[in-house]
């Protein structure tokens, strides 16, 4: 089925990149999370969150306006082209203990930066304008060349963009990451439980001293 985006450009779905790069490190993965994409960990930390009243957390539905359809049967109907009505936004929201909680999953096979052409222009503002409004907004990044996950809270993404907007890098160096970013430790179930880094991430809002919190 063909998606396009409602300029008319071509949608290319993550998740064949991330079948790739998770098919070439297969062999450093437990038994248990062989195969799994990150939206795959993150819908499973929210199911885990919900079934024990933890947090209110899903995926956001996206509105797709169909224009093409083929009935090979009478009782079959396929869908060959469709349209993302408007941009998307991010892809998760909602609420916990009192919060509101809003972010987008990325995902990268680099070991030295994060690639900022990931994030849309619209996903920055929607980020922005969650902020101003008291609400959470980050983007859960994992390095799968490490398999390490990170919290990048909007300020830091908003920093990198702006640079980038300044004529500097068009990325985050890893190392920046790993010191300005909140780690996720990984378990077994759920294998990313990211309630705990959002609260670390709060609170060093909260207290003013975000650099000496996030560990």
């Amino acid at each position: 089925m063909t998606i396009r985006y409602p300029n008319g450009k071509l949608y290319t779905p993550h998740t064949s990149v991330q079948k790739t790069e998770k098919k070439s490190k297969s062999k450093d993965l437990s038994f248990s999370n062989r195969g799994k994409t990150l939206e795959d960990e993150i819908n499973e930390a929210n199911d885990y969150y919900i079934k024990r009243r933890l947090a209110i957390i899903h995926k956001k539905p996206v509105p797709v306006q169909i224009v093409k359809v083929e009935y090979p049967s009478r009782s079959a109907a396929v869908i060959r082209e469709a349209y993302f009505r408007t941009p998307s936004t991010t892809d998760y929201n909602g609420v916990w203990n009192g919060h509101y909680i809003d972010f987008d999953a990325k995902e990268t096979a680099s070991k030295t930066s994060f690639p900022l052409k990931n994030i849309h222009e619209h996903q920055m503002s929607h980020m922005q304008q969650v902020t101003e409004q008291n609400g959470v907004a980050f983007i859960i990044v994992r390095f799968s060349a490490f398999e390490r996950y990170f919290i990048v809270p909007y300020e830091v993404l908003e920093k990198a963009w702006q640079a980038m907007e300044n004529g500097n890098r068009k990325s985050i160096p890893f190392s920046t990451i790993v010191e300005e970013a909140y780690e996720i430790p990984t378990g077994y179930y759920p294998r990313i439980d990211y309630l705990p880094i959002i609260q670390q991430l709060i609170d060093a809002k909260c207290c003013g001293f975000e650099s000496e919190e996030k560990k």
